[in-house]
Parts: structure tokens; sequence; C-alpha cells
């Protein structure tokens, strides 16, 4: 029975995580994990490769069952939730996507309106202008009568966002969004997550590698080592040399980005060995 589920979001933040308990098979990845996603807030988790921050996101979006906690969605456990429902307040950018053989960018893209579909519910003029929409802010309307396979790395990382803000879920959660794409592309992406949150349209999620990237775009930013929360909080207040050497085992300095004023990561420079003098 679904009849007590929430339709409204409860007072205090939509998406937050307690005690969780993640593995695959017998290899626990994270343990006594709790999490809280601010609402309204661009949060990037950032860490090492292997420390759980793609498999915490799965867990999130109900991909990955925890062993034990709960990951609490609008007030509810998210596991009592119906699959359509799910997807209908929570939109996921997972970090390899395959497209089906033969399917064009815009009808990949339609398929971010699945869960808003009924049965009796039929193709509307709401479901065209999402799509038409998605595609416009990820600048893949032009690419829209090509095939998904005969696109570059770039463009089909453009076209999954675009599926899923097609979704127009009140949550997106996005993992590497940025993977295959050029310095240009990469900030027009979190360019266009920015926007998102700014306008209150979206609490957007990303996991991301680029640490400097995610100091610049992140209201919240969560950092993890070895599937723990070691730090989190506004860039500002917790990016230090001792949290980056902590997390990375990196020596690094913390300056000012000239052009936004948030921390940008200066790895100290390699100490060269002493050159030995010809006689």
């Amino acid at each position: 029975m679904t009849t007590d589920l929430q339709t409204q979001p409860p007072p205090g933040n939509r998406l937050r995580a307690h005690d969780l308990k993640l593995q695959y098979g017998e290899r626990v990845v994270a343990e006594n994990l709790s999490i809280d996603i601010p609402d309204h807030s661009l949060t990037m988790i950032v860490g090492p490769n292997a420390c759980g921050k793609s498999t915490l996101l799965r867990s999130l979006a109900r991909l990955l069952a925890p062993n034990h906690g709960s990951v609490v969605l609008d007030g509810q456990d998210i596991s009592r939730y119906p699959s359509k429902e799910v997807a209908r307040r929570l939109g996921l950018l997972p970090q390899t996507s395959i497209a089906p053989d033969g399917i064009t960018v815009a009808d990949l893209v339609a398929r971010g309106r699945f869960p808003h579909q009924k049965f009796l519910r039929q193709w509307s003029t709401d479901d065209d202008v999402a799509v038409t929409a998605a595609l416009e802010r990820t600048n893949t309307a032009d690419l829209a009568s090509r095939f998904v396979d005969e696109l570059s790395g770039g463009q089909r990382q453009r076209v999954w966002l675009a599926m899923a803000l097609a979704q127009e879920t009140p949550l997106l959660l996005l993992d590497e969004p940025t993977t295959y794409l050029d310095i240009a592309h990469q900030v027009e992406v979190l360019d266009l997550c920015a926007e998102l949150q700014e306008s209150g349209e979206r609490t957007v999620v990303v996991v991301l590698h680029e640490l400097n990237l995610a100091a610049r775009y992140a209201t919240h930013l969560i950092a993890m080592r070895a599937g723990q929360v070691v730090a989190q909080g506004a860039p500002k207040e917790i990016v230090t040399p001792e949290l980056i050497e902590s997390v990375y085992h990196l020596r690094c300095s913390i300056i000012d980005d000239p052009e936004t004023g948030t921390p940008l990561v200066v790895p100290a420079a390699r100490r060269s060995a002493p050159r030995v003098r010809e006689s």
C-alpha cells in the first residue's frame, strides 16, 4: 500500500541518509555513513578514487540497497516508494549509460518523461515543452535527429544530461557529469547545474573528481575518504591544506580563485633531486 506516502515534502531536507552500511558482496565500501543534503543546494561530493562517492550516490538513488541504515526521501524510507514515484521525485545521471541501438537523441531525451506517463495519459504538450527545454539547456537541440551511437563521448554525455533534465524532478543526482568533456564543456555543464540550483528549480547533488571545479561551484561540499565523510560545509570553510593532505595525501597551498574568490588548490611542486655539476 502506498496511500500514506506524502506528496509534499515535509519540513527539513528532502534527502537524507542515516547510518548506512554499503557493500558489494563481502566487500564493505562504507559503514556508519550519514549525510544530510541541504535543500536547494548544489552539493558536490569529492574524494579519492574508490572512496565510496559513486556507491553513496547509487544508494541515495535506490540503485543499491543498504545492508544497514536507511535513505529517507521526503520523510519516508525510499524503499517504500514505487519505482515510478521515486523517478518523479529524484533523477539520476549515472557514471556510465548505454543507449539502445538505433535510437535518436530526441527519442532518448523523451524517455525522461516516462515517470510522468500514466495508463490513460498519452504524450502531451507538457512533455513536448519539457523535452525541448532540456535539449536547449544542454545545447543539444541541433543533435535531436541524430543517432546517439554516432555522437562523440562529450555529446553523448550532454544528451544523457538532457534526458535527466526532461524528467523534471526536484532532486537531481549526477555521477561525474563532466566525464569525456573538454574544459569548456565542463564549465558549461557546471554553469547549468549552478543555474538550476540558483533558480530554486532543483536540489543538485554531483559527484566530481575535479576538486577545484567542485570548490568553485558547490554551495555545500562533502569530502569523503575510505567510505566516511571527513568534512562537509561551505568550500570556503572546509577546504584547507590539512584537509587536502588528509583526504588525498597531497601537500598543497590554498589560494583564492582570482575569478570567484573560492578556494583554489595548488599542489606543492615536485622536489627535484640536486643536479650533479660537471667538472
